[in-house]
């Protein structure tokens, strides 16, 4: 993994983080750079940037602030990503992550190539979500 590699992956998490950068702006910043995907892991709160050819990168993300639910709740899950995807006033990238985890989302996956996030449960439910059009 290179340097520049590093860096965007760095700025992606922290544009999330400070609400200065949108899931869109994310996906084709990671992907010009060259990552397939990320997962983001809830309970160890961290962001993990995968490149084709298995190289990872490991960063610490904000710890969110409440626990993963014991149960899935996929529609109060859904709720939480509509809001995402709509960017409606008030959404900042901490109260979705706390939103998942009140609906008992552990972390998510997000492919590229699948152009899809799969949200994971601490019961191994989940929820698949597709890149809207």
């Amino acid at each position: 993994m290179n340097d520049h590699q590093k860096t965007t992956a760095r700025a992606c998490l922290e544009g999330a983080e400070g609400n200065m950068m949108a899931f869109p702006q994310i996906v084709t910043a990671l992907t010009n750079a060259g990552f397939e995907g990320y997962a983001v892991d809830f309970r160890r709160a961290t962001a993990t940037y995968y490149l084709p050819d298995g190289e990872s990168l490991e960063l610490p993300a904000h710890r969110v602030d409440a626990p993963v639910a014991p149960t899935f709740d996929a529609a109060l899950l859904r709720a939480a990503i509509q809001e995402a995807q709509q960017q409606v006033p008030g959404y900042t990238y901490e109260g979705f992550c706390k939103n998942a985890a009140l609906a008992g989302c552990a972390g998510y996956i997000v492919s590229f190539y699948g152009r899809r996030a799969l949200y994971i449960g601490r019961t191994a439910e989940t929820h698949v979500e597709h890149f809207p059009n």
